[in-house]
C-alpha cells in the first residue's frame, strides 16, 4: 500500500498529513528539521510514494535533505497549490497539510525544478553583491542629501572622487563633519565588501566555459552570464529555447473568453532579478553603437514601431532564447545571424 505525505513547512514546526487509499491515516507536527521529519515519515509511512511540500524559503534545503534521506521529495508550485487549498472553509497548518497530501495522492500538482547547491551559491553571491551595491548607493545619496541642506553640494563623481569631494566640503563645517564622516566610513566599508564579491564573481565567470560563451554577447558581462547559467543549470531542462522567455516572465499574458480575446502586459513570472539583467543587456544593445548586430537592427526597427521600452523587453526575450541556444550548442554569439520574430 502506497502512502502520500503532505508537509506544510514553517520556520519552527512542520505539519504532516499521511494518506492511504483515499483516507487520512495520521496527522501531526514535527520540528522543521529534515532529519527528524524523515524519521517520522519512515515510522508512520514506510511505503511513502510522494512527499509533497510547497515552494518557500526552506524548500531548497528540505528538497535536498529529504532526497538525501531516500525520500521521494516533490516541491510544487505554491500558486498552484494555493488555488486548491483555498477551497477549504478554514485555513490552518493541519488543513493545508491535508490538502497537500490529497494533491500528492491524486497527482494534481505542478512540480518545480529545485536548483542545486552550486547554482544557489552563485545566485547567493550575485544577490549579496547586488544588495551591497544598493546599500552603497543609498548611503551616497543620503550623504549628498544631508550636505545639500547646509548648502554643501557634492560634485558629480563616484568612488574615491566622491569621498574626496565630501571631505573637502566638510572642512568648512566641523559640526556637520562629526555626523557625515561615520556615514562616509560606512560607505567606504560597504564599497570594499562589494568589491570583494565583484572579484569573486569575475573569477568564477572566468573559470566557467558557459559564462565565457555568453559573454561574447554585447551587454552581457560576468553578472548576467553567471546569473543565467545558475538559473538554467542544464540546458536540457528546456525542451525548446523559446520556453525560456516564458519561464522568465517575458511573454505577454493572454485573456480569451467568448468574443473577448486580447494580449496584455508581460507576465512577470519567474526570476525577477534575471529578467532585470536581461532588460539591462537589451538596453545596452539598443543604445550602444559598438553592440551592432542583427539583433540590434531588429530591435531598432521594433523601437520605431512600439517605442523603446517595449522594444527592450522584446530584445530581452530574444536574448533569453539566444543565450539558451548558445549554452546548448556551445557556440559564440554571431552578430550577423538572422533574427526572426
Amino acid at each position: 500500500m502506497s502512502e502520500y505525505i503532505g508537509l506544510d513547512v514553517s520556520l519552527k514546526e512542520t505539519a504532516i498529513s499521511i494518506r492511504r487509499n483515499g483516507e487520512r491515516i495520521w496527522r501531526g507536527k514535527c520540528p522543521s528539521d529534515p532529519k527528524l521529519l524523515a524519521e517520522v515519515i519512515r515510522h508512520r509511512a514506510p511505503a511513502a510514494e510522494r512527499v509533497v511540500f510547497e515552494t518557500g524559503p526552506l524548500s531548497v534545503w528540505f528538497y535536498h535533505a529529504l532526497s538525501a534521506e531516500g525520500l521521494p521529495a516533490i516541491c510544487i508550485d505554491a500558486r498552484h497549490a494555493k488555488a486548491a487549498l483555498d477551497m477549504a472553509p478554514n485555513k490552518t497548518d493541519a488543513k493545508d497539510a491535508d490538502g497537500l497530501a490529497q494533491l500528492a495522492e491524486v497527482g494534481f500538482y505542478r512540480e518545480v525544478r529545485v536548483k542545486g547547491y552550486d547554482s544557489m551559491l552563485i545566485r547567493t553571491l550575485v544577490t549579496a553583491r547586488t544588495k551591497l551595491i544598493r546599500i552603497m548607493t543609498e548611503l551616497s545619496n543620503q550623504i549628498r542629501g544631508l550636505m545639500k541642506t547646509f548648502g554643501l553640494v557634492v560634485s558629480k563623481g563616484s568612488g574615491l572622487v566622491f569621498a574626496t569631494n565630501v571631505r573637502n566640503l566638510l572642512g568648512s563645517n566641523a559640526a556637520l563633519e562629526q555626523i557625515i564622516l561615520p556615514l562616509l566610513e560606512a560607505w567606504r566599508s560597504v564599497r570594499g565588501r562589494a568589491a570583494e564579491l565583484d572579484r569573486q564573481l569575475v573569477a568564477m565567470a572566468r573559470r566557467s566555459d558557459a559564462c565565457q560563451v555568453l559573454k561574447t554577447i554585447p551587454g552581457v558581462g560576468a553578472v548576467t552570464s553567471a546569473s543565467f547559467v545558475a538559473a538554467i543549470e542544464d540546458p536540457k531542462n528546456f525542451r525548446i529555447s523559446r520556453s525560456v522567455g516564458a519561464w522568465l516572465g517575458l511573454t505577454t499574458r493572454r485573456y480569451q473568453s467568448g468574443e473577448v480575446d486580447y494580449d496584455g502586459h508581460i507576465s512577470r513570472r519567474g526570476d525577477s532579478h534575471m529578467r532585470g539583467l536581461l532588460y539591462e543587456a537589451a538596453t545596452v544593445i539598443l543604445t550602444r553603437a559598438h553592440a551592432d548586430s542583427s539583433l540590434r537592427a531588429w530591435g531598432m526597427k521594433l523601437r520605431e514601431k512600439v517605442g523603446f521600452k517595449r522594444a527592450a523587453v522584446a530584445v530581452a526575450r530574444k536574448l533569453s532564447v539566444i543565450m539558451h541556444r548558445m549554452l546548448t550548442t556551445g557556440e559564440f554569439f554571431d552578430r550577423s545571424a538572422g533574427i526572426t520574430a
